[in-house]
């Protein structure tokens, strides 16, 4: 979640009570770092472009690719100026220079700063509690905490437990489908389908109740409305004029919902995530009730982002390349490898934000103490000294599963087979149910600079004949 956000939202949230919390796992996340301008010389030039990388309304527009390749080209270690009074950043372009500063945590740090472009003054921490979670999770510490924390949880994630969460979500994947169905042929593709199925997978991971699910896609909503609020607060009243009074409400109530869902797994141990993060431990102590606020904000996010706009983003990519869809639907097997080189192709993490721990050489850039370093996961799955043509969806590639999409190193996704599983299991059944399905060219981007926030997907179920196709029998796929 953005935390520019957050600090947009202190405007309408004055009189919010705040919680009273125990110490932070780390007081790092509670400080911005670096200057307007960097310690030492660029080696690079900074490129005049009219796309602030830094400000959400840029991202209405999508990847910006021609900049990236221009960045990569001319400047893959580039300073980039951070907006309203905010310290500037090094943006990272390059695939290997992501890997370089993705393996080497001991200078590139997660924790200090948090991995949001900025930390926003301490007076804007409104309301406290969202903008503490936003900054204490897992992805937001370093070692040997982070390795602590990340053994424990991910001991959840075993094969097993994939191939039986595979088995339900293929069940609602063809309920969703016959929803598709049955308000179709032309339809918003993320709003009946890309919004619904992370979503439900979420919910089963975490253990929650089925008269509970309607509340995340609650607060879901009020917490994308607050990125809308930042963009254009007039449209938002227009749409929502109580919209600041509710946010408050909506945001007390999630944490307190999170904190009341924790206590009770404490309590009654079940078989899933939430009671997996309940119960573990940082050098032997139970968590802080801040890092669990972290937890349950950070799940939800990164649970159903990356994967609602990995979906949307492939539909339309295959309607830019019919050649590769005719592939998999002769070939169903390749469907592995077309969700492989969809996801390096839509990028649907847009950037992680690291802070060096000390002086520090990057591809010939001085990067000085405390200085933040921004790594662009979009330009990286497009660099062309690893990945020939570029802008080119090619499934057939011999490194296709090398894409960054999911990050590198310790800090790579720790959800990434869960993720994988969903889609493969979401085309297998799209493209056997409707083998023509057709972006139609109505896209709509949400101001974010953190995610590929695809919004709106309009695609037409048929495609251009508009008649209901014959069903081609695919074979599922029996890897996750």
């Amino acid at each position: 979640m953005s935390l520019a956000l957050t600090r947009n939202c202190a405007n309408f949230s004055d009189g919010l009570t705040e919680l009273v919390m125990t110490q932070l796992v780390s007081d790092h996340i509670l400080e911005d770092t670096g200057a307007d301008m960097p310690v030492h010389a660029s080696a690079y030039p900074m490129l005049e472009t009219d796309f602030e990388l830094w400000n959400p309304n840029s991202w209405t527009r999508g990847h910006p690719h021609d900049l990236y390749a221009r960045m990569r080209s001319e400047a893959p270690v580039m300073w980039s100026k951070m907006g309203r009074g905010g310290s500037g950043f090094w943006s990272v372009t390059r695939y290997e220079d992501i890997k370089t500063v993705e393996l080497n945590p001991a200078i590139f740090s997660s924790e200090r700063g948090g991995i949001n472009m900025a930390v926003p003054p301490r007076e804007h921490w409104r309301p406290e509690v969202l903008i503490r979670a936003a900054m204490d999770n897992l992805i937001s510490m370093d070692e040997p905490r982070h390795m602590q924390m990340r053994i424990q949880q991910k001991d959840f994630f075993i094969p097993a437990y994939v191939k039986e969460l595979r088995e339900k979500v293929s069940v609602k994947v063809e309920s969703l489908l016959d929803d598709l169905e049955a308000n179709g042929p032309e339809l918003d593709f993320v709003k009946f389908f890309s919004n619904q199925l992370p979503l439900y997978t979420l919910c089963e991971m975490l253990g929650v109740d089925e008269e509970d699910r309607q509340k995340i896609v609650y607060w879901m909503h009020y917490l994308e409305m607050a990125s809308q609020f930042m963009t254009n607060p007039f449209r938002t009243f227009l749409s929502e004029p109580l919209f600041p009074l509710r946010f408050k409400k909506v945001v007390e109530e999630m944490f307190a919902y999170g904190a009341s869902v924790m206590a009770d797994r404490r309590a009654n141990p079940r078989h899933d995530l939430l009671t997996v993060i309940a119960h573990s431990k940082l050098d032997d102590e139970q968590l802080p009730q801040e890092y669990l606020d972290g937890s349950w904000l950070l799940i939800i996010f990164a649970g159903n982002d990356t994967t609602r706009n990995s979906l949307s983003g492939t539909i339309k990519l295959m309607t830019e390349w019919p050649d590769q869809r005719a592939m998999v639907l002769d070939d169903p097997s390749l469907i592995p490898r077309m969700s492989e080189e969809a996801l390096r192709m839509v990028s649907p993490v847009k950037h992680m934000r690291r802070t060096a721990l000390e002086e520090t050489d990057l591809n010939g850039q001085i990067i000085a103490k405390d200085e933040k370093v921004v790594m662009w996961y979009g330009a990286g799955n497009r660099d062309p000294d690893v990945f020939p043509d570029p802008d080119r969806f090619d499934m057939m590639r011999d490194n296709v599963d090398k894409h960054i999409a999911f990050g590198h190193g310790i800090h790579k996704c720790l959800g990434s087979r869960v993720a994988q599983m969903q889609l493969r299991v979401a085309y297998e059944q799209i493209f056997q149910r409707f083998p023509n399905i057709e972006f139609t060219g109505d896209i709509k981007y949400g101001p974010n600079a953190l995610v590929h926030a695809i919004s709106k997907l309009k695609v037409n179920l048929y495609g251009k004949g508009n008649s209901r196709p014959t069903q081609v029998q695919v074979k599922a796929m029996e890897s996750a």
